[in-house]
């Protein structure tokens, strides 16, 4: 029976494990460099790894205390017992997906900045996203292992249905969220305190080329590279990876489709594993620094694994339909009638990732006309450049929603949402949701080498810093900054794919709370937009998304000006520093920013975390209902917005450092890294937390709902 092809699932995992394993292999045996590459590389690992301790430290405790609640609540028949169990495992593995991530970045830096000196470009690249790729994999592996297992669990030792299963797994989709909270929030705080600290100074004020070792933050600000644009990066991607295929199996239950809509979003990411590891052998480029042969360098190893997922999808979905179990009363499944629109789900979520990382690519890479637009602006000063930016963040928002709204409609139409009867047209909302959330699945299935593309980046970053501080030839720095800025381009382009998937996911996660609320009800739920708890609870969403998006920009704002505060103490007290014959005290900035970011990130987690229970127990279900459908939409708009904008920035500073626009030093440069600074917290702190609002809100609604079903006001 399909339901025994469980095991499908562990050897996607233990390829995508056994990959990543060989892709450590392959960067740990690249030279590391001369002794000066060798310090500065070992300084940046280990406040790395100091910070990841300390945070993690500060996690476990919150874990503890959430499982203890957890455990009290499931004795007294709140929720199920396995809950705070999901709970911890999901909470767990997102951490050990972040540390395995930064660990490796950090030994890969040194070896992208020697092999830029030594072998060039294309061996550069090719370190850095072998550095990636273990990532990336370790990320898409974990999420299919452990929701196999925890299967494998449930269904043959514990002999549970398909209603404890689900809801069980939510909750370890609830762990996985809550933990990616705080480490993409913690790890943007850190890094972007340092950058815009950083370049204040040093290039601002001071004038001093970017990873200057003469700049007291030099070192924080690539150990933040590190902390949040590889460790939170990955915490969070696995979580979007993980809550998607939670969603669709929620949902799949509700649908008819039995444990083969249960293993079916398993089976294709298996294959978007499978396909990713047959793309990564495609990424390779010449020795040159022009943006769009790197951009299509990369391209090239995506478009091809999204090419084999999508032709190899088809006869999988026919085996599992054709050999799925019939409900009770029917004499097949359902799903043996919709194998053609279940497919087609598939089709339209791998083709809307690649619709909107073209857009994401549109608009903040500098070699597309907005950003060279935006970077012209810079000639009049930094208002205009400001302006520019802004009116660039809104206007890239419309291609997104525009196809991510469609797909969804298109998903769910042809998935099954309308369906021909004797009686004509017919709605089968669960059917159609099942297509919206297959669509998320798909959208992720080849997650393993987006996200390698994406994870290369901050490597790079912190080989240009290393090349800068450890004195190697020019010509080094413009290999790595090539590589810098086309990392600029896929990580914005892997922050679109993850909130774009995550309003998928957001969707089907809405209607599972909808479905679970309904049951537990004698009388129908009032989800009209003009009953007030709806439109109140819409309303409240809607302020929490500003809201947060406020506590992590002032959190960035707070410890930034700390940091500003010590390089200028540094600067006017340590005698010779500017001269290059002192040494500046990296420690404490990185000091400052460790404990600033861990103050900080409590804020913003706890708000997303309290805010569906609350409403929930003042607003009651539908006003929760309104709450979700709040902080999905504006959500996922205020996100692109962000990303975009900040992205824009970044690169219209990088277009000008090439030697455009009277290059660095010039008023156009200093103009531009204003910008830059302006955007850094939104698009690598708020922008990309979204991701995760968005999920640890439906799934603590989801969790926690007999809780406020019980206490609820109205």
């Amino acid at each position: 029976m399909i339901e025994n092809l469980y095991w499908i699932g562990y050897v996607g995992a233990g390829a995508a494990l056994l990959f990543a394993f060989i892709q450590a292999l392959k960067v740990l045996k690249y030279e590391d460099g001369n002794d000066d590459i060798k310090r500065i590389a070992g300084a940046i690992r280990e406040g790395a790894n100091a910070f990841m301790k300390r945070q993690y430290s500060t996690v476990a405790v919150f874990l503890a205390v959430m499982f203890v609640i957890l455990y009290i609540l499931a004795l007294n028949g709140f929720i199920v017992i396995y809950t705070p169990f999901a709970f911890i495992t999901g909470g767990t593995i997102t951490a050990f997906c972040g540390v395995i991530g930064m660990k490796i970045s950090t030994f890969a830096n040194s070896r992208t900045a020697h092999a830029a000196a030594t072998q060039g470009l294309n061996r550069a690249l090719r370190v850095s996203f072998a550095s990636g790729s273990v990532m990336g994999f370790i990320v898409n592996g974990l999420a299919v292992l452990e929701l196999t297992l925890w299967y494998m669990l449930l269904r043959y030792v514990f002999g549970e249905g398909p209603d404890v299963i689900a809801y069980t797994m939510v909750t370890f989709g609830m762990g996985v969220a809550v933990v990616a909270v705080f480490a993409r929030v913690g790890g943007g705080i850190f890094t972007k305190a340092a950058d815009v600290g950083a370049d204040l100074v040093g290039k601002v004020e001071v004038g001093i080329p970017e990873d200057d070792p003469r700049n007291p933050a030099v070192i924080a600000d690539n150990v933040g590279d590190n902390v949040g644009d590889v460790a939170g990066m990955g915490a969070d991607l696995h979580e979007s990876n993980s809550n998607a295929l939670v969603a669709t199996i929620a949902i799949s239950f509700g649908a008819g489709y039995g444990i083969a809509g249960f293993m079916l979003p398993i089976i294709i990411s298996v294959v978007g594993i499978l396909s990713s590891i047959i793309g990564t052998f495609f990424v390779r480029s010449k020795e040159s620094l022009d943006q769009k042969s790197l951009l299509n360098s990369l391209r090239r190893g995506v478009y091809i694994a999204g090419g084999i997922a999508a032709v190899a999808a088809l006869p999988l979905i026919m085996y599992v339909a054709n050999n799925a179990a019939p409900p009770d009363g029917m004499a097949e499944s359902p799903m043996v009638q919709n194998v053609w629109g279940i497919y087609g789900a598939v089709l339209i979520g791998i083709l809307a990732g690649f619709i909107v990382s073209l857009f994401t690519e549109y608009y903040t890479s500098d070699a597309s006309k907005p950003t060279v637009e935006l970077a012209n602006s810079s000639v009049y000063g930094t208002g205009p450049l400001m302006i520019g930016g802004l009116a660039l963040g809104m206007r890239s928002t419309a291609g997104p929603i525009i196809t991510i709204s469609g797909a969804a409609m298109l998903s769910f139409i042809v998935s099954g949402g309308f369906r021909y009867f004797d009686a004509g047209f017919l709605m089968d909302y669960n059917a159609g949701l099942y297509g919206i959330g297959l669509a998320a699945v798909a959208m992720l299935a080849t997650n393993a080498i987006i996200l390698a593309t994406d994870a290369f980046g901050p490597v790079a970053d912190n080989a240009g810093g290393i090349a800068q501080m450890a004195n190697l030839p020019e010509e080094v720095r413009n290999r790595t900054d090539a590589l810098d800025s086309l990392g600029n381009t896929t990580a914005a382009t892997g922050k679109g794919f993850a909130i774009a998937s995550n309003a998928f996911t957001g969707l089907a996660l809405l209607v599972s709370y909808v479905n679970i609320a309904q049951a537990r009800m004698t009388e129908p739920l009032n989800l009209s937009i003009v009953n007030p708890p709806v439109l109140v609870g819409f309303f409240a969403g809607s302020a929490v998304v500003f809201l947060f998006a406020a506590l992590c920009t002032s959190a960035v704002q707070r410890a930034a000006q700390s940091i500003v505060q010590e390089v200028r103490r540094q600067f006017k007290e340590i005698t010779g520093l500017m001269e290059g014959k002192a040494k500046a005290d990296y420690a404490t900035c990185v000091d400052i920013c460790t404990k600033g970011a861990l103050k900080e990130m409590i804020a913003p987690a706890f708000l997303v975390i309290l805010g569906p229970i609350v409403t929930g127990i003042l607003l009651g279900v539908s006003g929760v209902v309104g709450y979700l459908a709040g902080i999905i939409v504006v959500g996922f708009t205020l996100a692109v917005f962000m990303l975009n904008a900040g992205g824009a920035w970044d690169n219209a500073k990088k277009y000008i450092e090439k030697g455009n626009l009277g290059g660095k030093g010039g008023p156009s440069h200093k103009a531009a890294v204003i910008g830059d600074t302006v955007g850094d917290p939104l698009k690598d702190t708020a922008g990309p937390s979204f991701n995760n609002v968005i999920t640890v809100s439906c799934t603590v609604a989801i969790v926690f709902i007999g809780v406020t079903m019980a206490f609820s006001l109205l």
